[in-house]
């Protein structure tokens, strides 16, 4: 079939519109006989029985596989240059007790972002010596908490963070292990809201800052700098902006060995992964490999010893794992003009239509029981989804169609654009992947919708690691609820 003329000129047309691509779904996930998508061997309807919809699915063997081939790939690869590595997973991609368990016993180490998520990271049992603490507004109780329990690196964002630090350290008796986040002013290639090394925004200090904040560091007898940190973005798909930041860390960090001990580099994660076709991220252990040359390469260039490198992935551990499933509601045909080049895309979508003149064209609109509240990452950059029928398979002439939720915006969009076979309707099961990151972390009330649930498939069973909330969840935290004038 050729093209829809709103369709993205990226997005071509399935040769079979139930195709699971193995680069956008977990190892798990297959068609049965019946064509119904299964999960690591439970099948979609099952699942939404058992479980309803909307429903994040995670393939908990995708999961935990994706942890250690990163985590044996850098290892490898660094040990091959005369370094070693380690692998903290980004718990702000997605973090329940039992994720955090799944990380850790594949070797990993976890960095946190808040008071939060350090509470979920110990609630799971994790040594605090495994834990990184992240976070440019860290509070002082925050703070605090973190060094009574032992939490292994804090990554100061501030100046003003290094006496909060020290204090909390002197308090105790201990010597706290710090790293010193850098604003490196590598643009990396990606959405402006996703790169965190710009020079106007409001992580770390300015590389030029660096030796002078790593002075009044190391004057504090309670602190212990062990390195510098840095994280260009996320989402990212090629090297080059890696080995620039490297390239200038590596400037200040030989004049810091200069005057004390400097024996870790923290290179940040933000490894894209594939959402849709078009998607080519790098593969692990590629990337390992270009990463264990920048820094072997950096030393050399400065005559200092290779240093320890840490990393910080969470999407690419947790991201493609997860699928979504939605229930179909209402199906709406919408007549758009092509004079206009068929404008009608999702907010920060950059894409252009494949054709643009006169005419029309029709666009399928499929409303789903969930949206921007199980979803909240194409509403706030644009992001590109894809989408599969999930209960059968159909023969039917695929159709251009756009997924969108039931909330009262125009923005609530779950897939900009894909094709689904004609004949979707209400009642079927549609399914959308690689969304284990930033979806549920992201996930809200709005329109007080209860957030889904989370459950983990694997060996042909299934569990809720994380419940759906209830509306008696969401009137539990109103004050007035039971109150008469």
């Amino acid at each position: 079939m050729s093209a829809n003329p709103l369709a993205p000129a990226w997005l071509q047309p399935p040769v079979d519109a139930n195709e699971l691509p193995a680069a956008i779904w977990s190892r798990g996930a297959a068609r049965a006989d019946t064509g119904e998508l299964v999960v690591a061997g439970v099948p979609a309807t099952t699942l939404a029985e058992q479980f309803g919809t909307p429903l994040y699915v995670v393939d908990e063997a995708d999961a935990r596989a994706r942890a250690v081939s990163i985590r044996t790939a850098f290892e490898r690869e660094f040990s091959r240059v005369g370094g070693s590595a380690s692998v903290y997973y980004a718990g702000k991609a997605f973090l329940s007790v039992a994720v955090a368990r799944w990380v850790t016993e594949s070797g990993l180490r976890i960095d946190v972002a808040s008071g939060g998520e350090l509470a979920v990271a110990l609630a799971a049992g994790v040594a605090p010596a495994l834990l990184g603490f992240h976070g440019n507004n860290k509070s002082e109780a925050e703070l605090d908490r973190a060094v009574s329990v032992g939490v292994g690196t804090i990554v100061l964002d501030s100046e003003m963070e290094i006496e909060r630090v020290a204090r909390a350290a002197d308090a105790r008796g201990v010597r706290q292990r710090v790293r010193l986040r850098i604003n490196s002013g590598v643009h990396a290639s990606t959405h402006d809201y996703l790169a965190t090394a710009r020079e106007d925004q409001k992580f770390g200090i300015p590389l030029a800052d660096a030796e002078r904040v790593v002075a009044i560091i190391r004057s504090h007898r309670s602190l212990d700098f062990v390195g510098l940190h840095s994280h260009i973005g996320s989402q990212i798909f090629e090297s080059e902006g890696f080995a620039e930041a490297a390239r200038r860390l590596f400037e200040v960090h030989a004049r810091l060995l200069e005057h004390g001990p400097a024996p870790e580099l923290n290179l940040g994660g933000g490894f894209g992964i594939a959402y849709t076709t078009a998607d080519r991220p790098l593969d692990i252990d590629e990337l390992a490999a270009r990463f264990a040359d920048i820094v072997a390469d950096g030393a050399a260039r400065h005559g200092v010893p290779v240093p320890h490198v840490a990393v910080e992935p969470g999407r690419s551990v947790i991201g493609p794992s997860t699928t979504t499933l939605y229930t179909v509601g209402t199906i709406k045909p919408v007549e758009v003009s092509l004079e206009d080049g068929g404008a009608s895309h999702g907010p920060g979508d950059l894409s252009t239509p494949t054709v643009i003149g006169t005419g029309s064209a029709t666009r399928l609109y499929v409303s789903v029981d969930g949206g921007m509240s199980d979803n909240l990452r194409p509403a706030l950059y644009g992001a590109e989804y894809s989408v599969r029928l999930a209960s059968r398979s159909s023969t039917a002439e695929p159709a251009l169609v756009r997924v969108v939720g039931k909330h009262c915006e125009s923005g609530d969009i779950v897939v900009n654009a894909d094709y689904l076979p004609g004949d979707v309707g209400p009642g079927d099961l549609v399914a959308v992947p690689a969304t284990g990151a930033y979806c549920w972390s992201l996930s809200n009330n709005y329109n007080y919708l209860a957030r889904p649930a989370v459950v983990a498939v694997r060996d042909g069973a299934a569990r809720v690691i994380v419940r759906r909330e209830t509306e008696q969840d969401l009137l539990s935290r109103d004050a007035e609820l039971g109150r008469t004038s």
